[in-house]
């Protein structure tokens, strides 16, 4: 899960992390009064959407009046903003948020990641602030530093002090510096995140240590400790199939394929995906409807499917080993009934009650594909596209 930055620098606030001032506002006239109540002689007006790069999209200005930040508030608020994360369909602006100007000195990247390959909490610190870090771990990856924490332990004076030598921090910055480190990572860890980043961390002409942006993922799984994270969420953000699927507990992610797929399993699913694209298609989706999948749960999965204009064609591949055969077949059929299925269907089905559930599929009426292994269901469905 994800959230705004204006939401998640009220976060960092109750970590005590600093912060510049600022409000949130959802129309021009907010965004009006927002500068007016922070004061000032400069605001920044800022677009409000899940993604980087929003100041090379257009979504990021400089405001030097209170006039100024209405016109501005006015273009940006609304509009199709298109970054490098968003594709190039871009994400509509809804929210915005009105900031103090700030003393830009020097600008830094810092954020906190969990490293499995070492089973650790990664600090990643850079002096290339305010830049894309694949850019900066591209072209300057000496200019990258990692520092890995161990969660029983906690982040250390040591490491927070090998970080602020590592991007060069004048020494007049180290202490404020260091602390910062230190709720950061406590942020992280009390949060369960997946990840935050500042970037940039600003160093002020008075040597002050401030975060700039935020950007904070959680895991989903955690989700359940923290009912006031959950409240955060913009389902205006999220891909409308994939909110739908999550409320059917279906495990479910666009893709730009054309054949979709139902699988029991994410191992599966993941192979399944791998399968068609090794016959010359595309996959439409991930879906993955689990263990415990009822007849209604795969008729909703077939009509959140079938949503997608590009789906031609529909793959069910199923290991029946806590999922039986006959109640996928059970949904199968519904589902093709209730949706009026007019799109190629290819059935593949292993494991409890596979012939049960191959015979009620035969019987049904239906026009559905069977197959026996995976690469021959992969096959069929391809060629039916085709």
């Amino acid at each position: 899960m994800k959230i705004h930055e204006y939401q998640g620098k009220e976060i960092l606030r109750q970590f005590s992390v600093p912060v510049p001032l600022g409000i949130a506002a959802f129309t021009v006239q907010e965004a009006v009064e927002a500068a007016q109540k922070l004061g000032g002689p400069v605001w920044v007006v800022k677009a409000q959407i899940h993604a980087g790069g929003r100041g090379k999209g257009g979504g990021v200005k400089v405001a030097h009046s209170v006039e100024e930040v209405k016109q501005l508030a006015g273009q940006i608020l609304g509009m199709q903003l298109v970054t490098h994360q968003t594709g190039p369909e871009g994400q509509k602006v809804r929210r915005l948020y009105i900031e103090e100007g700030a003393d830009i000195g020097k600008e830094y990247y810092l954020s906190v990641v969990t490293d499995r390959a070492t089973q650790k909490v990664a600090i990643i610190a850079s002096s290339e602030g305010g830049m894309e870090i694949e850019e900066v771990a591209r072209q300057t990856p000496d200019k990258i530093i990692k520092v890995f924490v161990d969660p029983l332990l906690g982040l250390s004076d040591a490491q927070g002090a090998e970080l602020a030598r590592g991007v060069a921090m004048p020494e007049d910055s180290v202490p404020q510096f260091m602390d910062l480190c230190q709720k950061l990572y406590t942020c992280y860890m009390e949060t369960d995140a997946s990840l935050v980043e500042i970037n940039p961390l600003n160093r002020d002409s008075q040597g002050n240590v401030m975060a700039l942006d935020a950007k904070f993922n959680f895991d989903s799984n955690a989700l359940f400790r923290h009912p006031d994270i959950v409240k955060l969420r913009d389902l205006d953000e999220e891909d409308p199939a994939e909110v739908q699927a999550s409320k059917f507990d279906l495990a479910y992610i666009s893709l730009d394929g054309n054949i979709g797929c139902l699988v029991n399993g994410a191992g599966l699913a993941m192979a399944t995906m791998d399968t068609i694209k090794l016959f010359g298609a595309e996959p439409a989706n991930f879906l993955d409807v689990g263990g415990g999948a009822t007849p209604e749960k795969v008729t909703e999965a077939f009509k959140i499917m079938l949503k997608n204009a590009r789906v031609k064609a529909i793959l069910v591949n199923i290991f029946g080993g806590i999922m039986r055969c006959d109640t996928i077949a059970t949904g199968v059929i519904s589902a093709s009934r209730a949706v009026d299925l007019n799109v190629p269907l290819v059935v593949r089905m292993k494991g409890t009650n596979e012939q049960q559930g191959k015979q009620m599929l035969a019987e049904s009426g239906l026009p559905i594909i069977s197959a026996d292994t995976m690469a021959e269901a992969a096959q069929k469905v391809v060629a039916a596209v085709q």
